[in-house]
């Protein structure tokens, strides 16, 4: 018995060392070419956000910063491009820092996700890599070709490359410049807010959009803040709102020092309208933003064979069938060598009389003459 469960023990460790994976080697993010452009000199990579921007280090680092590669391309007509790739943790990150760059002087590009440009730089997103290439002359193909780019840089793996979905509660009738996903408080505070950092609690596991847009009396700003439950944004909405009356008061040092402003709560959303709105149109724009249920997974549930409780058991299940079918082949290999050898040497190596031989105490004759005897 004892022997059997040490058995067990070492199926399962042989089971388990079968179902993981070796990690695999980190994936090269830039192409060594791509639609005629080839890498010129040795790719810089570096896991410092402040190779990426030194200016905006935090700010990265907010949206899930993980790495950065940087290459310089040229082609045979003697064109040159600066291209930088920084990967983030999801494509929540890659978005956000998009957002963040982007300007309201940018023109809109289809490449990826989504892109801009300006002058000589591109700027777009693909998954959840952000790339910023800087050409020294554009031609009427670069945007073709980054698009090419596009397709061979590698995808996220699961949920990771999921977008997320608070800008799309931006109601239509806001003619949006610009808007920014905003995941930490740096970024919020460096992008222009209604609201301070503080009030928001990114610790709370807010995330934030912020649309600045024209309104009937000048431009103003429509701010979503979602949180993980309806009742922690109701309980952040009281907060506000308590903080904007005592400011309100004459005399007393003001909490939100940004004039008047509107709000309200839909679902696990706050939604704040600042500027110089009147109160019809800012009821108008608040009753435009309804909150729906929409369940999206922005967040890696490693589904690999790794983590992946059946690819486990079938591992596990295909281990015991190897060491049973073994264990038959000796058995067979066993009894047919035995076999064998009693035909070529029958009595010499097994079977052999004198080790066959039965002691014999000869009880039933000593007990009949006994009774004889008597």
């Amino acid at each position: 018995m004892h022997l059997l469960r040490i058995a067990f023990f070492h199926v399962f460790l042989a089971s388990a060392a079968l179902a993981a994976e070796p990690a695999e080697a980190t994936t090269p993010v830039l192409p060594g070419q791509f639609a005629g452009w080839q890498v010129r000199d040795t790719v810089v990579k570096s896991s410092d956000p402040a190779e990426a921007d030194a200016a905006n280090a935090l700010v990265l680092q907010e949206y899930g910063f993980q790495k950065l590669e940087k290459a310089n391309y040229g082609r045979d007509d003697g064109r040159k491009v600066v291209i930088k790739a920084a990967v983030f943790a999801d494509a929540s990150g890659a978005y956000g820092a998009f957002t963040y760059y982007k300007t309201p002087a940018m023109l809109e590009e289809q490449i990826g996700g989504q892109g801009c440009s300006l002058n000589n730089r591109i700027l777009f997103y693909q998954g959840n890599i952000l790339v910023d290439a800087v050409f020294d002359k554009l031609g009427v193909m670069s945007a073709a070709e980054l698009r090419e780019l596009a397709g061979l840089l590698p995808a996220p793996a699961g949920n990771a490359g999921n977008l997320p979905s608070l800008q799309n509660y931006l109601p239509h009738q806001f003619e949006v410049k610009q808007a920014k996903y905003i995941l930490g408080p740096t970024t919020l505070d460096r992008v222009g807010s209604p609201l301070p950092s503080s009030t928001v609690d990114f610790k709370s596991g807010a995330e934030v959009v912020i649309a600045k847009g024209t309104a009937s009396a000048g431009e103003s700003t429509l701010m979503l803040i979602s949180y993980p439950t309806p009742q922690i944004a109701a309980e952040k909405l009281r907060q506000i709102d308590a903080a904007h009356q005592v400011s309100a008061q004459p005399g007393t040092t003001p909490i939100l020092d940004i004039g008047p402003f509107f709000d309200k709560r839909t679902g696990p959303i706050v939604v704040i309208a600042a500027g110089p709105l009147s109160l019809r149109e800012a009821k108008s724009l608040l009753s435009s933003i309804s909150y729906e249920a929409d369940v999206t997974w922005n967040e890696n549930t490693y589904a690999t064979k790794k983590d992946n409780v059946a690819n486990f058991l079938f591992n596990a299940i295909l281990l015991c069938c190897i060491v049973v079918g073994l264990a038959l082949v000796a058995g067979v290999a066993f009894g047919g060598v035995r076999i064998l050898i009693k035909r070529v040497y029958p009595n010499r190596v097994f079977d052999r009389p004198e080790d066959m031989e039965i002691i014999s105490l000869h009880l039933d004759e000593s007990l009949e003459r006994a009774s004889r005897r008597r």
